[in-house]
C-alpha cells in the first residue's frame, strides 16, 4: 500500500524519503519515482514536514516510532506524524500521547480502498485527531486519496475503520451465500447479478468482486490473515465497549475456516470457498 501511495506523493510533486525495512522495496521504488531511499525511520523524516507511516499491526508501528533509528526522536518539532496503518484506537491514542510531549502533530488515518485504490488515488482516508493538524496534512493527504474526513480526536480514525471493517465482513458473506444460492439453485449467477445489481442488493463488492468469485480467482484484493488482524481489534474493541457484533464474529470464525484450508494469503472474497468446496482455480 505505501508503494503506491508515495509514488503519488513524489508524482504530486513533493520532496519524498522512503524508509521500508525490506531495502529492496524502497530500492525498487526508486526506479520508478523521484525521490530518496533512507536507510532507517530516523533518516527518512529528517527535515520532513509531515511523515506517513504505512505497516501492518501495533508493534510494526511502535517498531518504526520509537528507539534510536525510530522516527519520533528524529522529526523537527511542529511536523506531523500521519500513520496509515489499520491498528488498535489504543495505540493511536498512545503515539498521539508522545508526538504531543515532543511538540509534533499526529492524525491516525486508516485507509480503505486497498491496493487498486492505492495505485489509482483513490483512497478513502478516516482520520482522528486535531483539527489544525488536520488541515495542514490533507491537502498532502489528497494527492493519494479520494475522501479525507476528519472523525474526531486522536483514535477515532481507527475506530471508524473497524465499522468499516464489520460492514465489509457481512456484505461479503452475503455475497458469497448469495452466488452460492444461485449455483444450487441451478440459477445462472452472472445473469442474477446483472438484476439484482440494479436494486437495493448493490454493492462495491458484487460490482467489484462477484466476477473473480464465480472464477475462483482470489488474488485481488485485502488478504484473509490481514482481515482477521483488524476484526480481533474490532472485536476486542466491541467488549470493551459493549457492541454487540454477533454477524461479525461469525464470519470471523468463517475467515478462521479460511486459513485452516491455507486460504490466508486469499482476497476476503474467498468465502465462497467454505460453501462451494472449490479452492482457486478448481
Amino acid at each position: 500500500m505505501g508503494y503506491p501511495m508515495a509514488g503519488h506523493l513524489s508524482k504530486a510533486g513533493f520532496q519524498v524519503s522512503v524508509y521500508n525495512r525490506t531495502q529492496k522495496k524502497a530500492d525498487d521504488w526508486l526506479t520508478q519515482y523521484q525521490g530518496i531511499a533512507a536507510t532507517s525511520p530516523a533518516q527518512a523524516v529528517v527535515d520532513a514536514d509531515i511523515v506517513f507511516a504505512c505497516v501492518g499491526q501495533d508493534d510494526d508501528v511502535r517498531e518504526v516510532c520509537y528507539g534510536e533509528t525510530g522516527a519520533l526522536d528524529a522529526m523537527a518539532s511542529g511536523s506531523i506524524l500521519v500513520d496509515h496503518t489499520t491498528a488498535s484506537a489504543a495505540l493511536a491514542r498512545e503515539i498521539n500521547a508522545a508526538c504531543h510531549a515532543r511538540q509534533l502533530g499526529f492524525i491516525d488515518a486508516p485507509v480503505s480502498g486497498g491496493q487498486q485504490g492505492a495505485e489509482h488515488g483513490r483512497l478513502t482516508v478516516m482520520c482522528g485527531g486535531d483539527g489544525s493538524i488536520f488541515d495542514k496534512a490533507r491537502p498532502v493527504i489528497e494527492s493519494f486519496a479520494q475522501t479525507v474526513k476528519l472523525m474526531g480526536p486522536a483514535g477515532n480514525g481507527q475506530l471508524c475503520k473497524m465499522v468499516n471493517q464489520i460492514c465489509i465482513a457481512g456484505i461479503v458473506e452475503g455475497l458469497a451465500e448469495g452466488l452460492h444460492f444461485a449455483s444450487q439453485a441451478g440459477l445462472d449467477a452472472e445473469q442474477v447479478i446483472e438484476v439484482i445489481s440494479k436494486g437495493a442488493a448493490q454493492s462495491w463488492q458484487m460490482e467489484n468482486r462477484h466476477q473473480t468469485m464465480l472464477a475462483g480467482d482470489y488474488e485481488h484484493g485485502f488478504a484473509v490473515d490481514w482481515m482477521r488482524k483488524d476484526l480481533g481489534m474490532v472485536l476486542s474493541e466491541a467488549r470493551a465497549n459493549g457492541a454487540q457484533i454477533p454477524v461479525t464474529a461469525l464470519v470471523d470464525q468463517f475467515y478462521a475456516d479460511i486459513q485452516a484450508q491455507g486460504g490466508g494469503r486469499w482476497d476476503t472474497s474467498s468465502l465462497l470457498t467454505r460453501l462451494s468446496g472449490k479452492k482457486p482455480g478448481s
